[in-house]
């Protein structure tokens, strides 16, 4: 789709100033996802190359939070025709084979914000995974490098490991229950104790799986040996995917939406969160307003939402040379537990999640998500931010929070992300520590409950962004941000 109207029909658009352009980047939510990224970049790659390349590296630095048996979505931004273009690799339902019923889900319990939470795990919550064919799309379609050079750098990490920052091993805490039934216990709990901060995580086998990826494409885990694999494996605990599955999946392109926030441009897909739409219902003279009376407004527009989740899910936001963008954010769900034997691969439990399942779904449907990659640009069509978040139900919330704080706050991006956030669930606004007593003051006023937390919290979601303001992670969830 074409930026905005005037862009097209403008005929001679000004002369772009060097100090306006978004430099090339890459923030995520490990140090070697990023590095991983950057290498690509300084090869020659496209943010494309470069965000393919992180996101296969995620696999062994954010598995915790994602990886090749889960599904995402990706925003591209075209510097050259200024267009937007959404993809959905998310997960599918199985079932098209049609030949044996689903096994019982097994229960599990985790804590959240010191909040008791129940998912569903085991091999009958496996969605048809999206990842390796969203790749491989993103790559055919604005990918530059060789396939096989864009994925060696992730098939080099997972022979090493990597080492577990703090902030996921928090996380880890929280998931256990999910991530160590299976070849997790050896992965996560080598010898009994889970991994702390520092320490080196390591999947046996991954790099076999990513070398296969290489050299046979993503096809290898739908038509190729490793999605027979992947049907005897899941069905032998109670899944029902199988071969026509696999072999009927394919990468959506989807509608594009749009939002003006600031004087600026919003692009991205309509998500489950409704971000576009809730960008959209904001006050427009919000960088007029007090900040007191701003978060409530702001409020105002979240609380048609209240949904709590945790879920696994990350994000790599790229920008190249040529100022192109690219942004991919992925998730496993909670993690159903059930690993690709010898291939150190998690897979998705999208069928277990509760506020995922909906009435249309039936055998071949795609799952609908909260997740929400995003472009800004100005009224000539310029790129000025590239973003997505981590977080389930609050990727909306820290999203409009760190747009808030760059297009109208005027923060430098490192700022925006890592500044305190509130989060509205029904009537209640979930703040963190630091956040203004005066805002919270107002939001009571207002007729809000207020939970204060004690810390920042990876609970508040995990944006990672690229723009003229910058490059970060968030801190929250280890995250960071290079210009390269």
């Amino acid at each position: 789709m074409s930026i905005s109207a005037p862009t097209a029909a403008r005929i001679a658009p000004p002369a772009r100033e060097e100090a306006m352009r978004v430099p090339a980047g890459v923030a995520a939510n490990h140090p070697a996802t990023a590095e991983v990224g950057l290498r690509i970049l300084a090869a020659g790659g496209s943010a494309a190359d470069a965000a393919v390349a992180a996101v296969l590296a995620t696999s062994t630095s954010e598995s915790i939070l994602t990886g090749i048996g889960g599904g995402g979505f990706a925003t591209y931004y075209d510097a050259s025709t200024q267009t937007v273009t959404c993809l959905d690799f998310f997960c599918s339902v199985p079932g098209l084979d049609g030949d044996i019923p689903p096994g019982p889900m097994v229960p599990i319990e985790v804590t959240f914000g010191g909040v008791p939470q129940t998912y569903s795990i085991g091999g009958a919550s496996v969605g048809v995974p999206g990842v390796p064919a969203g790749c491989g799309e993103v790559h055919r379609r604005w990918g530059r490098l060789p396939w096989q050079r864009v994925v060696e750098p992730a098939v080099t990490l997972a022979r090493s490991g990597v080492v577990l920052p703090a902030a996921h091993a928090r996380t880890l805490v929280s998931v256990a229950p999910a991530l160590l039934p299976g070849e997790g216990a050896e992965i996560y709990a080598p010898g009994g104790h889970l991994l702390l901060g520092g320490e080196l995580l390591h999947h046996p086998g991954l790099d076999k799986a990513l070398d296969g990826l290489a050299e046979e494409g993503p096809a290898v885990f739908y038509t190729g040996r490793y999605g027979q694999l992947l049907v005897d494996t899941v069905r032998a605990v109670g899944g029902v995917i199988g071969p026509a599955d696999l072999a009927a999946y394919r990468v959506l392109e989807l509608d594009v939406g749009h939002a003006l926030l600031g004087g600026y441009h919003v692009y991205a897909r309509h998500d489950l969160n409704g971000t576009i739409d809730t960008l959209a219902a904001l006050p427009p003279d919000l960088g007029e307003m007090t900040r007191p009376a701003r978060a409530v407004a702001v409020a105002n527009a979240l609380r048609t939402y209240g949904r709590q989740r945790l879920g696994d899910t990350t994000n790599i936001s790229v920008v190249d040379r040529e100022g192109d963008a690219c942004v991919i954010t992925t998730t496993l769900g909670i993690g159903a537990g059930v690993w690709l034997p010898g291939l150190g691969i998690n897979l998705n439990s999208m069928l277990g999640e509760g506020e995922l399942i909906t009435p249309d779904l039936v055998a071949g449907r795609r799952m609908q998500s909260m997740m929400c990659p995003l472009v800004v640009v100005d009224d000539d069509g310029d790129l000025v931010a590239a973003a997505g978040s981590a977080g389930a139900s609050r990727i909306r919330t820290a999203l409009v929070d760190t747009l808030l704080g760059v297009l109208v706050d005027d923060l430098d991006m490192p700022s925006a992300i890592a500044r305190p956030r509130f989060h509205v669930v029904d009537n209640t606004v979930h703040a963190e520590l630091g956040y203004p007593a005066d805002e919270l003051d107002a939001l009571r006023d207002a007729g809000y409950e207020i939970n204060q937390w004690p810390d920042m919290n990876h609970y508040f979601g995990g944006v990672s962004a690229v723009g003229r303001a910058g490059a970060a992670g968030d801190p929250r969830r280890g995250g960071v941000g290079a210009i390269g």
